[in-house]
């Protein structure tokens, strides 16, 4: 699914702005701001906490001009489930709340005329949701022995006020979080560009379109001068002596694939770079890189999870001011407008599914395993042209010693089909969780091996001398996979501003010495592949006894202000350049 684009053949209509929102049926509606989460909009426990079907409306006008055109209505996310209305007529459904969906209006809206548009949106997490609700799910928090469950996330928990309790740590936020749009094209158009560049100039490409019309490709370099060009629905194409992608701190130089076809035209960015793992490196270009950036989320004070345009530049900004060259889109498909400004910018992201917080039970999820693998398939469709994807995450933390067996039967076929539907063939992973490591079948059976550990935090707590002992114990079994290995989350929660003499719990020196602690390590071992610390600024959680306003392990506050370990990073990922 191509990104909306408005160009000389094309027309692109942002439908943003303040429509009509109400919680529940016959209730009054309110203001609303598209793109955004609704939950922090309105100073109501009921907005914030809601779970079950809310209902958006806006009138929508096509202009007269568009007429003869293709006319499609398309929504980039509305989390979780959702339901379009034309005048009351139901004209699409969605399910899953990170990737986008689209309707064509031909025939059911005429140019010139106006309609009522609506949205029902469902935003309930359950066994059948990705993310998943918490139903009979355990979190591993507070254990003293890795691998040991010690608190209940919470079995069912559905209250007369609708409260549903989600089984990941971050807030459920939810609604029209990313841009609506209509847009228009040509009868006959271009359906989606694929494109497969090698280090020596050449570029396979594949041009799906409906109707009919003579296709086009054009290579422009980034001054907008044709390099290369050909005709037909596939083929290869040469650039002479290509400038590559390179991540930060190099030049992320990117080309352009212009395609016509018959009165249609698509202009699709690219870079020319290779991927690929030999032993325990990983490398780009033909060049060992090493992840260093932290995991981050789309979280921010009264946006939640909508789209910023701003807040996207701003933390991109901050990763150049950390040295940061990379980080994970833990724990779904972030907006596309993200991905893009990281082609420009030159950040690497490994790129994950939705798939987080499914903890082992007797069917090991296998009622959501074809969803699961729509989802995977969907993502990267929409984000196998981007550079700056350099991995493909099937799922944060699964359990996958419990029930090895069954983990290895259902994220097998997934890695498979990852390696099937990419054109580039990117390197696959599945992010392990801290669990009995040695039972583990799948984790170590990725391309790359990434892995969340919190020795000194949820285990053995506070102690930094006896995490670093077993952490070590640990990575020298990981040595022993001759895997490269990625540590992608670790992590202190930390309380700005809270400081002591001494590095304890929860103060910024704490952090800081537990970032020393864990760097030690990995410094100490040539297989560690990079290092991900767990997260990039505080964000939102649902409230509990572990959650003073929400999770606190960020390098940065919610508003973006640094704590003394993004110093440290800073200093740290600058000797890397």
């Amino acid at each position: 699914m191509l990104y909306p684009q408005a160009n000389a053949a094309r027309t692109v209509i942002d439908l943003s702005g303040v429509w009509d929102f109400r919680l529940r049926e016959n209730a009054p509606w309110k203001s609303i701001a598209v793109p955004a989460s609704y939950n922090d909009q309105c100073p109501d426990a009921a907005f914030r906490d809601y779970a079950g079907i809310s209902w958006y409306r806006r009138k929508l006008t096509i202009p007269a001009v568009l007429k003869g055109q293709r006319l499609v209505l398309r929504f980039d996310a509305v989390a979780h489930n959702a339901r379009v209305l034309l005048n009351g007529r139901e004209i699409a459904r969605h399910r899953g709340g990170f990737l986008p969906f689209e309707v064509e209006l031909n025939g059911l809206l005429a140019p010139g005329e106006t309609a009522e548009l609506a949205v029902e949106v469902d935003n309930r997490i359950n066994h059948s949701t990705l993310p998943i609700g918490a139903e009979g799910a355990t979190a591993f928090f507070g254990s003293d022995n890795p691998g040991i469950p010690s608190v209940e996330a919470g079995k069912r928990i559905q209250t007369e006020k609708g409260i549903n309790r989600p089984a990941f740590d971050f807030f459920n936020y939810t609604g029209i979080n990313r841009p609506v749009r209509l847009y228009a094209t040509p009868r006959a158009y271009i359906r989606d560009v694929t494109l497969a560049p090698a280090l020596n100039g050449e570029v396979r490409y594949w041009v799906d379109t409906e109707g009919e019309g003579q296709i086009r490709v054009t290579i422009l370099d980034a001054e907008g001068r044709a390099v290369a060009e050909s005709a037909g629905a596939e083929g290869t194409l040469r650039v002479p002596e290509p400038h590559l992608w390179e991540p930060y701190p190099g030049t992320p130089y990117l080309y352009t694939a212009r395609v016509a076809f018959g009165d249609d035209l698509y202009e699709e960015p690219f870079g020319i770079r290779e991927v690929k793992i030999e032993g325990t490196k990983f490398y780009i270009n033909g060049k060992p890189f090493y992840f260093h950036g932290p995991c981050k989320h789309e979280d921010s004070p009264f946006h939640g999870r909508g789209m910023d345009q701003c807040l996207n530049v701003t933390d991109i900004h901050l990763y150049h001011w950390l040295h940061a060259n990379c980080f994970r889109t833990s724990h779904y498909p972030y907006a596309e407008e993200m991905y893009r400004l990281c082609d420009r910018e030159g950040i690497v992201i490994v790129d994950e599914t939705p798939a987080v917080g499914m903890w082992a039970d007797e069917h090991y999820g296998w009622d959501l395993h074809d969803y699961h693998a729509q989802v995977l398939r969907d993502m990267i469709a929409r984000d196998k042209n981007h550079p700056c994807v350099v991995v493909w995450s099937l799922g944060n933390e699964p359990s996958t010693d419990v029930y090895p067996d069954k983990a290895w039967d259902y994220w097998r076929p997934l890695y498979e089909k990852a390696h099937l539907w990419d054109p580039q063939n990117r390197p696959v992973t599945l992010v392990g969780c801290q669990n009995i490591y040695e039972k583990d079948r799948i984790v170590p059976s990725m391309d790359i091996v990434f892995i969340n550990r919190y020795y000194g935090w949820y285990n053995l707590s506070g102690d930094l001398e006896t995490a670093q002992y077993a952490f070590r114990m640990e990575l020298d079994w990981w040595e022993k996979q001759g895997k490269p290995v990625v540590l992608s989350e670790y992590g202190a929660d930390t309380l700005a501003g809270m400081h002591s003499a001494t590095a304890e719990m929860f103060t910024e020196e704490f952090q800081l010495e537990f970032y020393r602690a864990m760097s030690e390590c990995l410094d100490e071992r040539d297989f560690i592949a990079g290092e991900m610390p767990w997260n990039f600024a505080d964000f939102a959680t649902c409230q509990g006894p572990m959650r003073p306003g929400g999770n606190r392990k960020g390098l940065f506050t919610r508003d973006r202000k640094p704590k003394l370990a993004a110093h440290y990073f800073k200093d740290r990922w600058a000797k890397r350049e």
